[in-house]
């Protein structure tokens, strides 16, 4: 019960509150209608105690009525917005999981923004994670993952995504951004893993991350989109692991061709 309590909105009780006070109102103006039409032409006195029990009734029994109704549809509410989350999220990391992250970018894609339709891909995929599971055991691999998804986010700003690829990869959707604001931004989630605290013997143990972006300004498709970032994650991985590639979309199709 309290942690049902705890995942409503303010306006979740708004909404108990003033459906509440309005329910109640509206009981009452029934009541006094209807006495005025069902008693019309009593005594003065008679007419007076018709219309304050039109006023005490709804008064004693409303609220607690329309306060239970309304507190089961607010409790339908989270329980669909907890849903709905465990839909789309990593159980795991609290991030996107791969399927949300997708239609996510897939909408921007379609639809653009304010700011034009813009921005870049990174694909980021842990180093020598199997490593980390056979020395350290699955459990502080999950740990080691939730720590690269925290700094991950730790980075990024308002409007940025993030999600869960699968395994040791995890994608972020930088909206709006050119190739230096990419870069910049890719680079500083390296940084911020490289200095996570990872201490699963009690001594610390650094992770890194290689990271593929590909910067798009024109019209694409997320499949095509994270292709592109996924060839310039094998570039970082190629090249020594623990560095960032990123390329624009248009420059990156051009090599595959050549290829």
């Amino acid at each position: 019960m309290l942690e049902r309590f705890k995942q409503t909105t303010a306006r979740d009780w708004l909404f108990v509150i003033g459906w509440t006070a309005l329910g109640t109102l509206g009981c009452m103006l029934f009541g006094l209608i209807y006495m005025r039409a069902a008693f019309f032409g009593l005594e003065p006195r008679a007419m007076q105690q018709a219309f304050t029990s039109a006023i005490v009734m709804p008064l004693l029994v409303a609220p607690p009525l329309f306060l239970f109704m309304t507190l089961k549809i607010v409790a339908l509410r989270c329980a669909n917005r907890r849903l709905s989350r465990d839909a789309s999220t990593d159980s795991l990391t609290d991030v996107l999981n791969r399927g949300a992250f997708a239609r996510e970018i897939d909408r921007f894609l379609e639809v653009g923004s304010p700011c034009g339709q813009r921005g870049a891909l990174l694909v980021i995929d842990a180093d020598n994670f199997k490593s980390i599971n056979d020395r350290f055991g699955h459990h502080h691999g999950d740990e080691a993952l939730t720590i690269i998804a925290r700094s991950i986010r730790a980075i990024l700003r308002s409007g940025d995504l993030v999600g869960r690829l699968g395994g040791e990869e995890f994608g972020v959707f930088l909206p709006g951004v050119d190739m230096d604001t990419a870069t910049s931004l890719a680079e500083r989630i390296r940084k911020a893993i490289n200095l996570a605290v990872f201490a699963p013997t009690g001594q610390a143990s650094q992770l890194s991350v290689s990271v593929g972006g590909a910067v798009f300004e024109t019209g694409i498709g997320f499949t095509d989109l994270f292709r592109q970032a996924d060839r310039s994650l094998y570039q970082a991985k190629r090249f020594g692991r623990n560095r960032v590639e990123v390329v624009a979309a248009a420059a990156l199709q051009r090599q595959v061709a050549i290829v």
